[in-house]
C-alpha cells in the first residue's frame, strides 16, 4: 500500500525529529533519579529507538519510526548481545508487542505478526498480516499497540491533523484478528497504552493541540474502564478548554467529554508508559505509573525530556512526579525518552529515540 506524504507533514516531521546533532559527551551521570536509583547505557546503536518488547526468551524488540526498521537484541546488555536487523522496509514500525512466540509490529495501515519470532532471529520470516485497512495518513499515524489481559489487541489512531472533525480513536481487535472496533473516541493523538496490572483497565497517553501558545492546552493522561467513552477532541483540550475555533468548539461542551485523569505538561509529548509491578525496586514502587515525556518542539523554552512518575488509587492520581531527568541541560536537546518497559528481573528500560540507546534504571540501595 503507498502512502502519500504532504510537504506540510515532512516540515512536521523534520521539527519533531530536531535538527541539533547528537551530542558525543553525553554524560549519563547528569541523569537525576531518585537516592538509590543507577542508570546506565544498556543498549546503544539502535537508531530512532521506539517501542519496546522482550520476547519469553529474553530478546529485546525495539520499533523505531522513519527508520522502518525494527531490531531484535539477543542477550540485552550482556557479554554476547548482539543487534539483528530484525524486519526492514516497514512504515514507520513504532508498535512492537509480544504474545506467546509472536511479535507483533504495527505498522501505520497494517499490523503484522512475525510468529516463532525469537526461534527465527537471523532467519527468512515472512510475517503474516493479522490486521489490515487501518487508516494511512502519515500525520500522528505512528502506531501504538498493546495487549489487554483478556488477549485483545489495543491499537491508538492518531487523527491525521492538529485540529479536525476526523477519526481520533482507540481501537482493539479480536485475539485472533477480524474486525476492528472503537474503545474510546475524542484521542487526538496517542502513542502510548497500558493496561492496570489489578483491574486491567486501559491508560493511555494523548499529546495535545499545538498552536495555542506555549502553556495551553496540557498535554494528558486518560483512563478508559469501558468502552465509548469520549476525551473531549476536537471541541475541548485539558479539562475545560474549548477549542478557540469556533467550528470545532461547536461540535461538544467540555462537560459532555471524559476530563484527563492527569493534567501533564503544555507540549510535553507523552508517549510510552509502564506499570510497575516487579519487587527490584523499593515496596512504595509497587503499582507506581513511568510515563516517558518526549519533550516539546513548539514551545518558546522546551520541557519534558524526562520520565516521570504517578501514584495512582483507585483510579485516582495521587501524585505526578520527576523520576529521571537531565536529557535537557538549559534549551539544549541532549536526549528523548520515548518507550518506558519493566523488564522480567523488574529493572527498568527507557528507550531514546534521539541518541539510539535503550537505558536501563536499576535500584542499587
Amino acid at each position: 500500500m503507498k502512502l502519500k506524504t504532504t510537504f506540510a507533514f515532512s516540515l512536521l516531521a523534520l521539527l519533531f525529529a530536531g535538527t541539533s546533532p547528537v551530542r558525543a559527551d553525553f554524560d549519563i551521570g547528569a541523569i537525576e533519579l531518585p537516592d538509590g536509583f543507577a542508570i546506565e547505557e544498556y543498549v546503544t546503536g539502535v537508531r530512532s529507538a521506539r517501542g519496546l518488547a522482550i520476547g519469553a526468551n529474553g530478546t529485546l524488540f525495539i520499533g523505531t519510526r522513519r527508520l522502518g526498521k525494527v531490531y531484535a537484541v539477543r542477550d540485552p546488555g550482556g557479554s554476547g548481545q548482539e543487534i539483528i536487523e530484525f524486519a526492514t522496509g516497514l512504515i514507520d514500525p513504532n508498535g512492537v508487542a509480544v504474545r506467546g512466540s509472536s511479535l507483533f509490529v504495527a505498522e501505520i495501515h497494517r499490523i503484522l505478526e512475525y510468529q516463532n519470532a525469537e526461534e527465527r532471529l537471523g532467519r527468512s520470516n515472512p510475517p503474516r498480516v493479522f490486521h489490515d485497512g487501518m487508516p494511512t495518513a502519515r500525520h500522528h499515524g505512528w502506531r501504538a499497540i498493546g495487549f489487554a489481559p483478556d488477549g485483545w489487541l489495543y491499537v491508538a489512531q492518531g487523527a491525521p491533523c492538529n485540529v479536525c472533525d476526523s477519526y481520533a480513536t482507540i481501537d482493539r481487535i479480536p485475539p485472533q484478528g477480524g474486525t476492528r472496533e472503537v474503545w474510546a473516541r475524542g484521542v487526538r493523538n496517542s502513542v502510548g497504552l497500558a493496561f492496570h496490572p489489578d483491574t486491567g483497565e486501559l491508560w493511555f497517553t494523548e499529546n495535545g493541540r499545538d498552536l495555542m501558545g506555549d502553556d495551553i492546552p496540557p498535554c494528558e493522561l486518560n483512563h478508559a474502564p469501558r468502552a465509548g467513552m469520549h476525551f473531549g477532541f476536537p471541541f475541548c483540550h485539558g479539562t475545560a478548554i474549548p477549542d478557540p475555533d469556533p467550528k470545532w468548539a461547536a461540535l461538544g461542551e467540555c462537560a459532555e467529554a471524559t476530563p484527563p485523569a492527569q493534567e501533564l505538561g503544555p507540549h510535553v509529548a507523552p508517549v510510552g508508559l509502564e506499570f510497575y509491578t516487579g519487587d527490584a525496586f523499593p515496596p512504595e514502587y509497587k503499582g507506581r505509573l513511568f510515563i516517558a515525556e518526549h519533550g516539546s518542539w513548539n514551545r518558546s523554552e522546551k520541557i519534558g525530556y524526562r520520565v516521570m512518575m504517578l501514584e495512582i488509587e483507585d483510579g485516582k492520581v495521587l501524585s505526578y512526579e520527576p523520576f529521571a531527568q537531565g536529557w535537557l541541560r538549559g534549551q539544549e536537546t541532549l536526549g528523548r525518552p520515548a518507550y518506558v518497559l519493566q523488564t522480567p528481573d523488574g529493572h527498568l528500560l527507557i528507550s531514546d529515540d534521539h541518541r539510539g540507546v535503550v537505558y536501563r534504571v536499576r535500584y542499587t540501595g
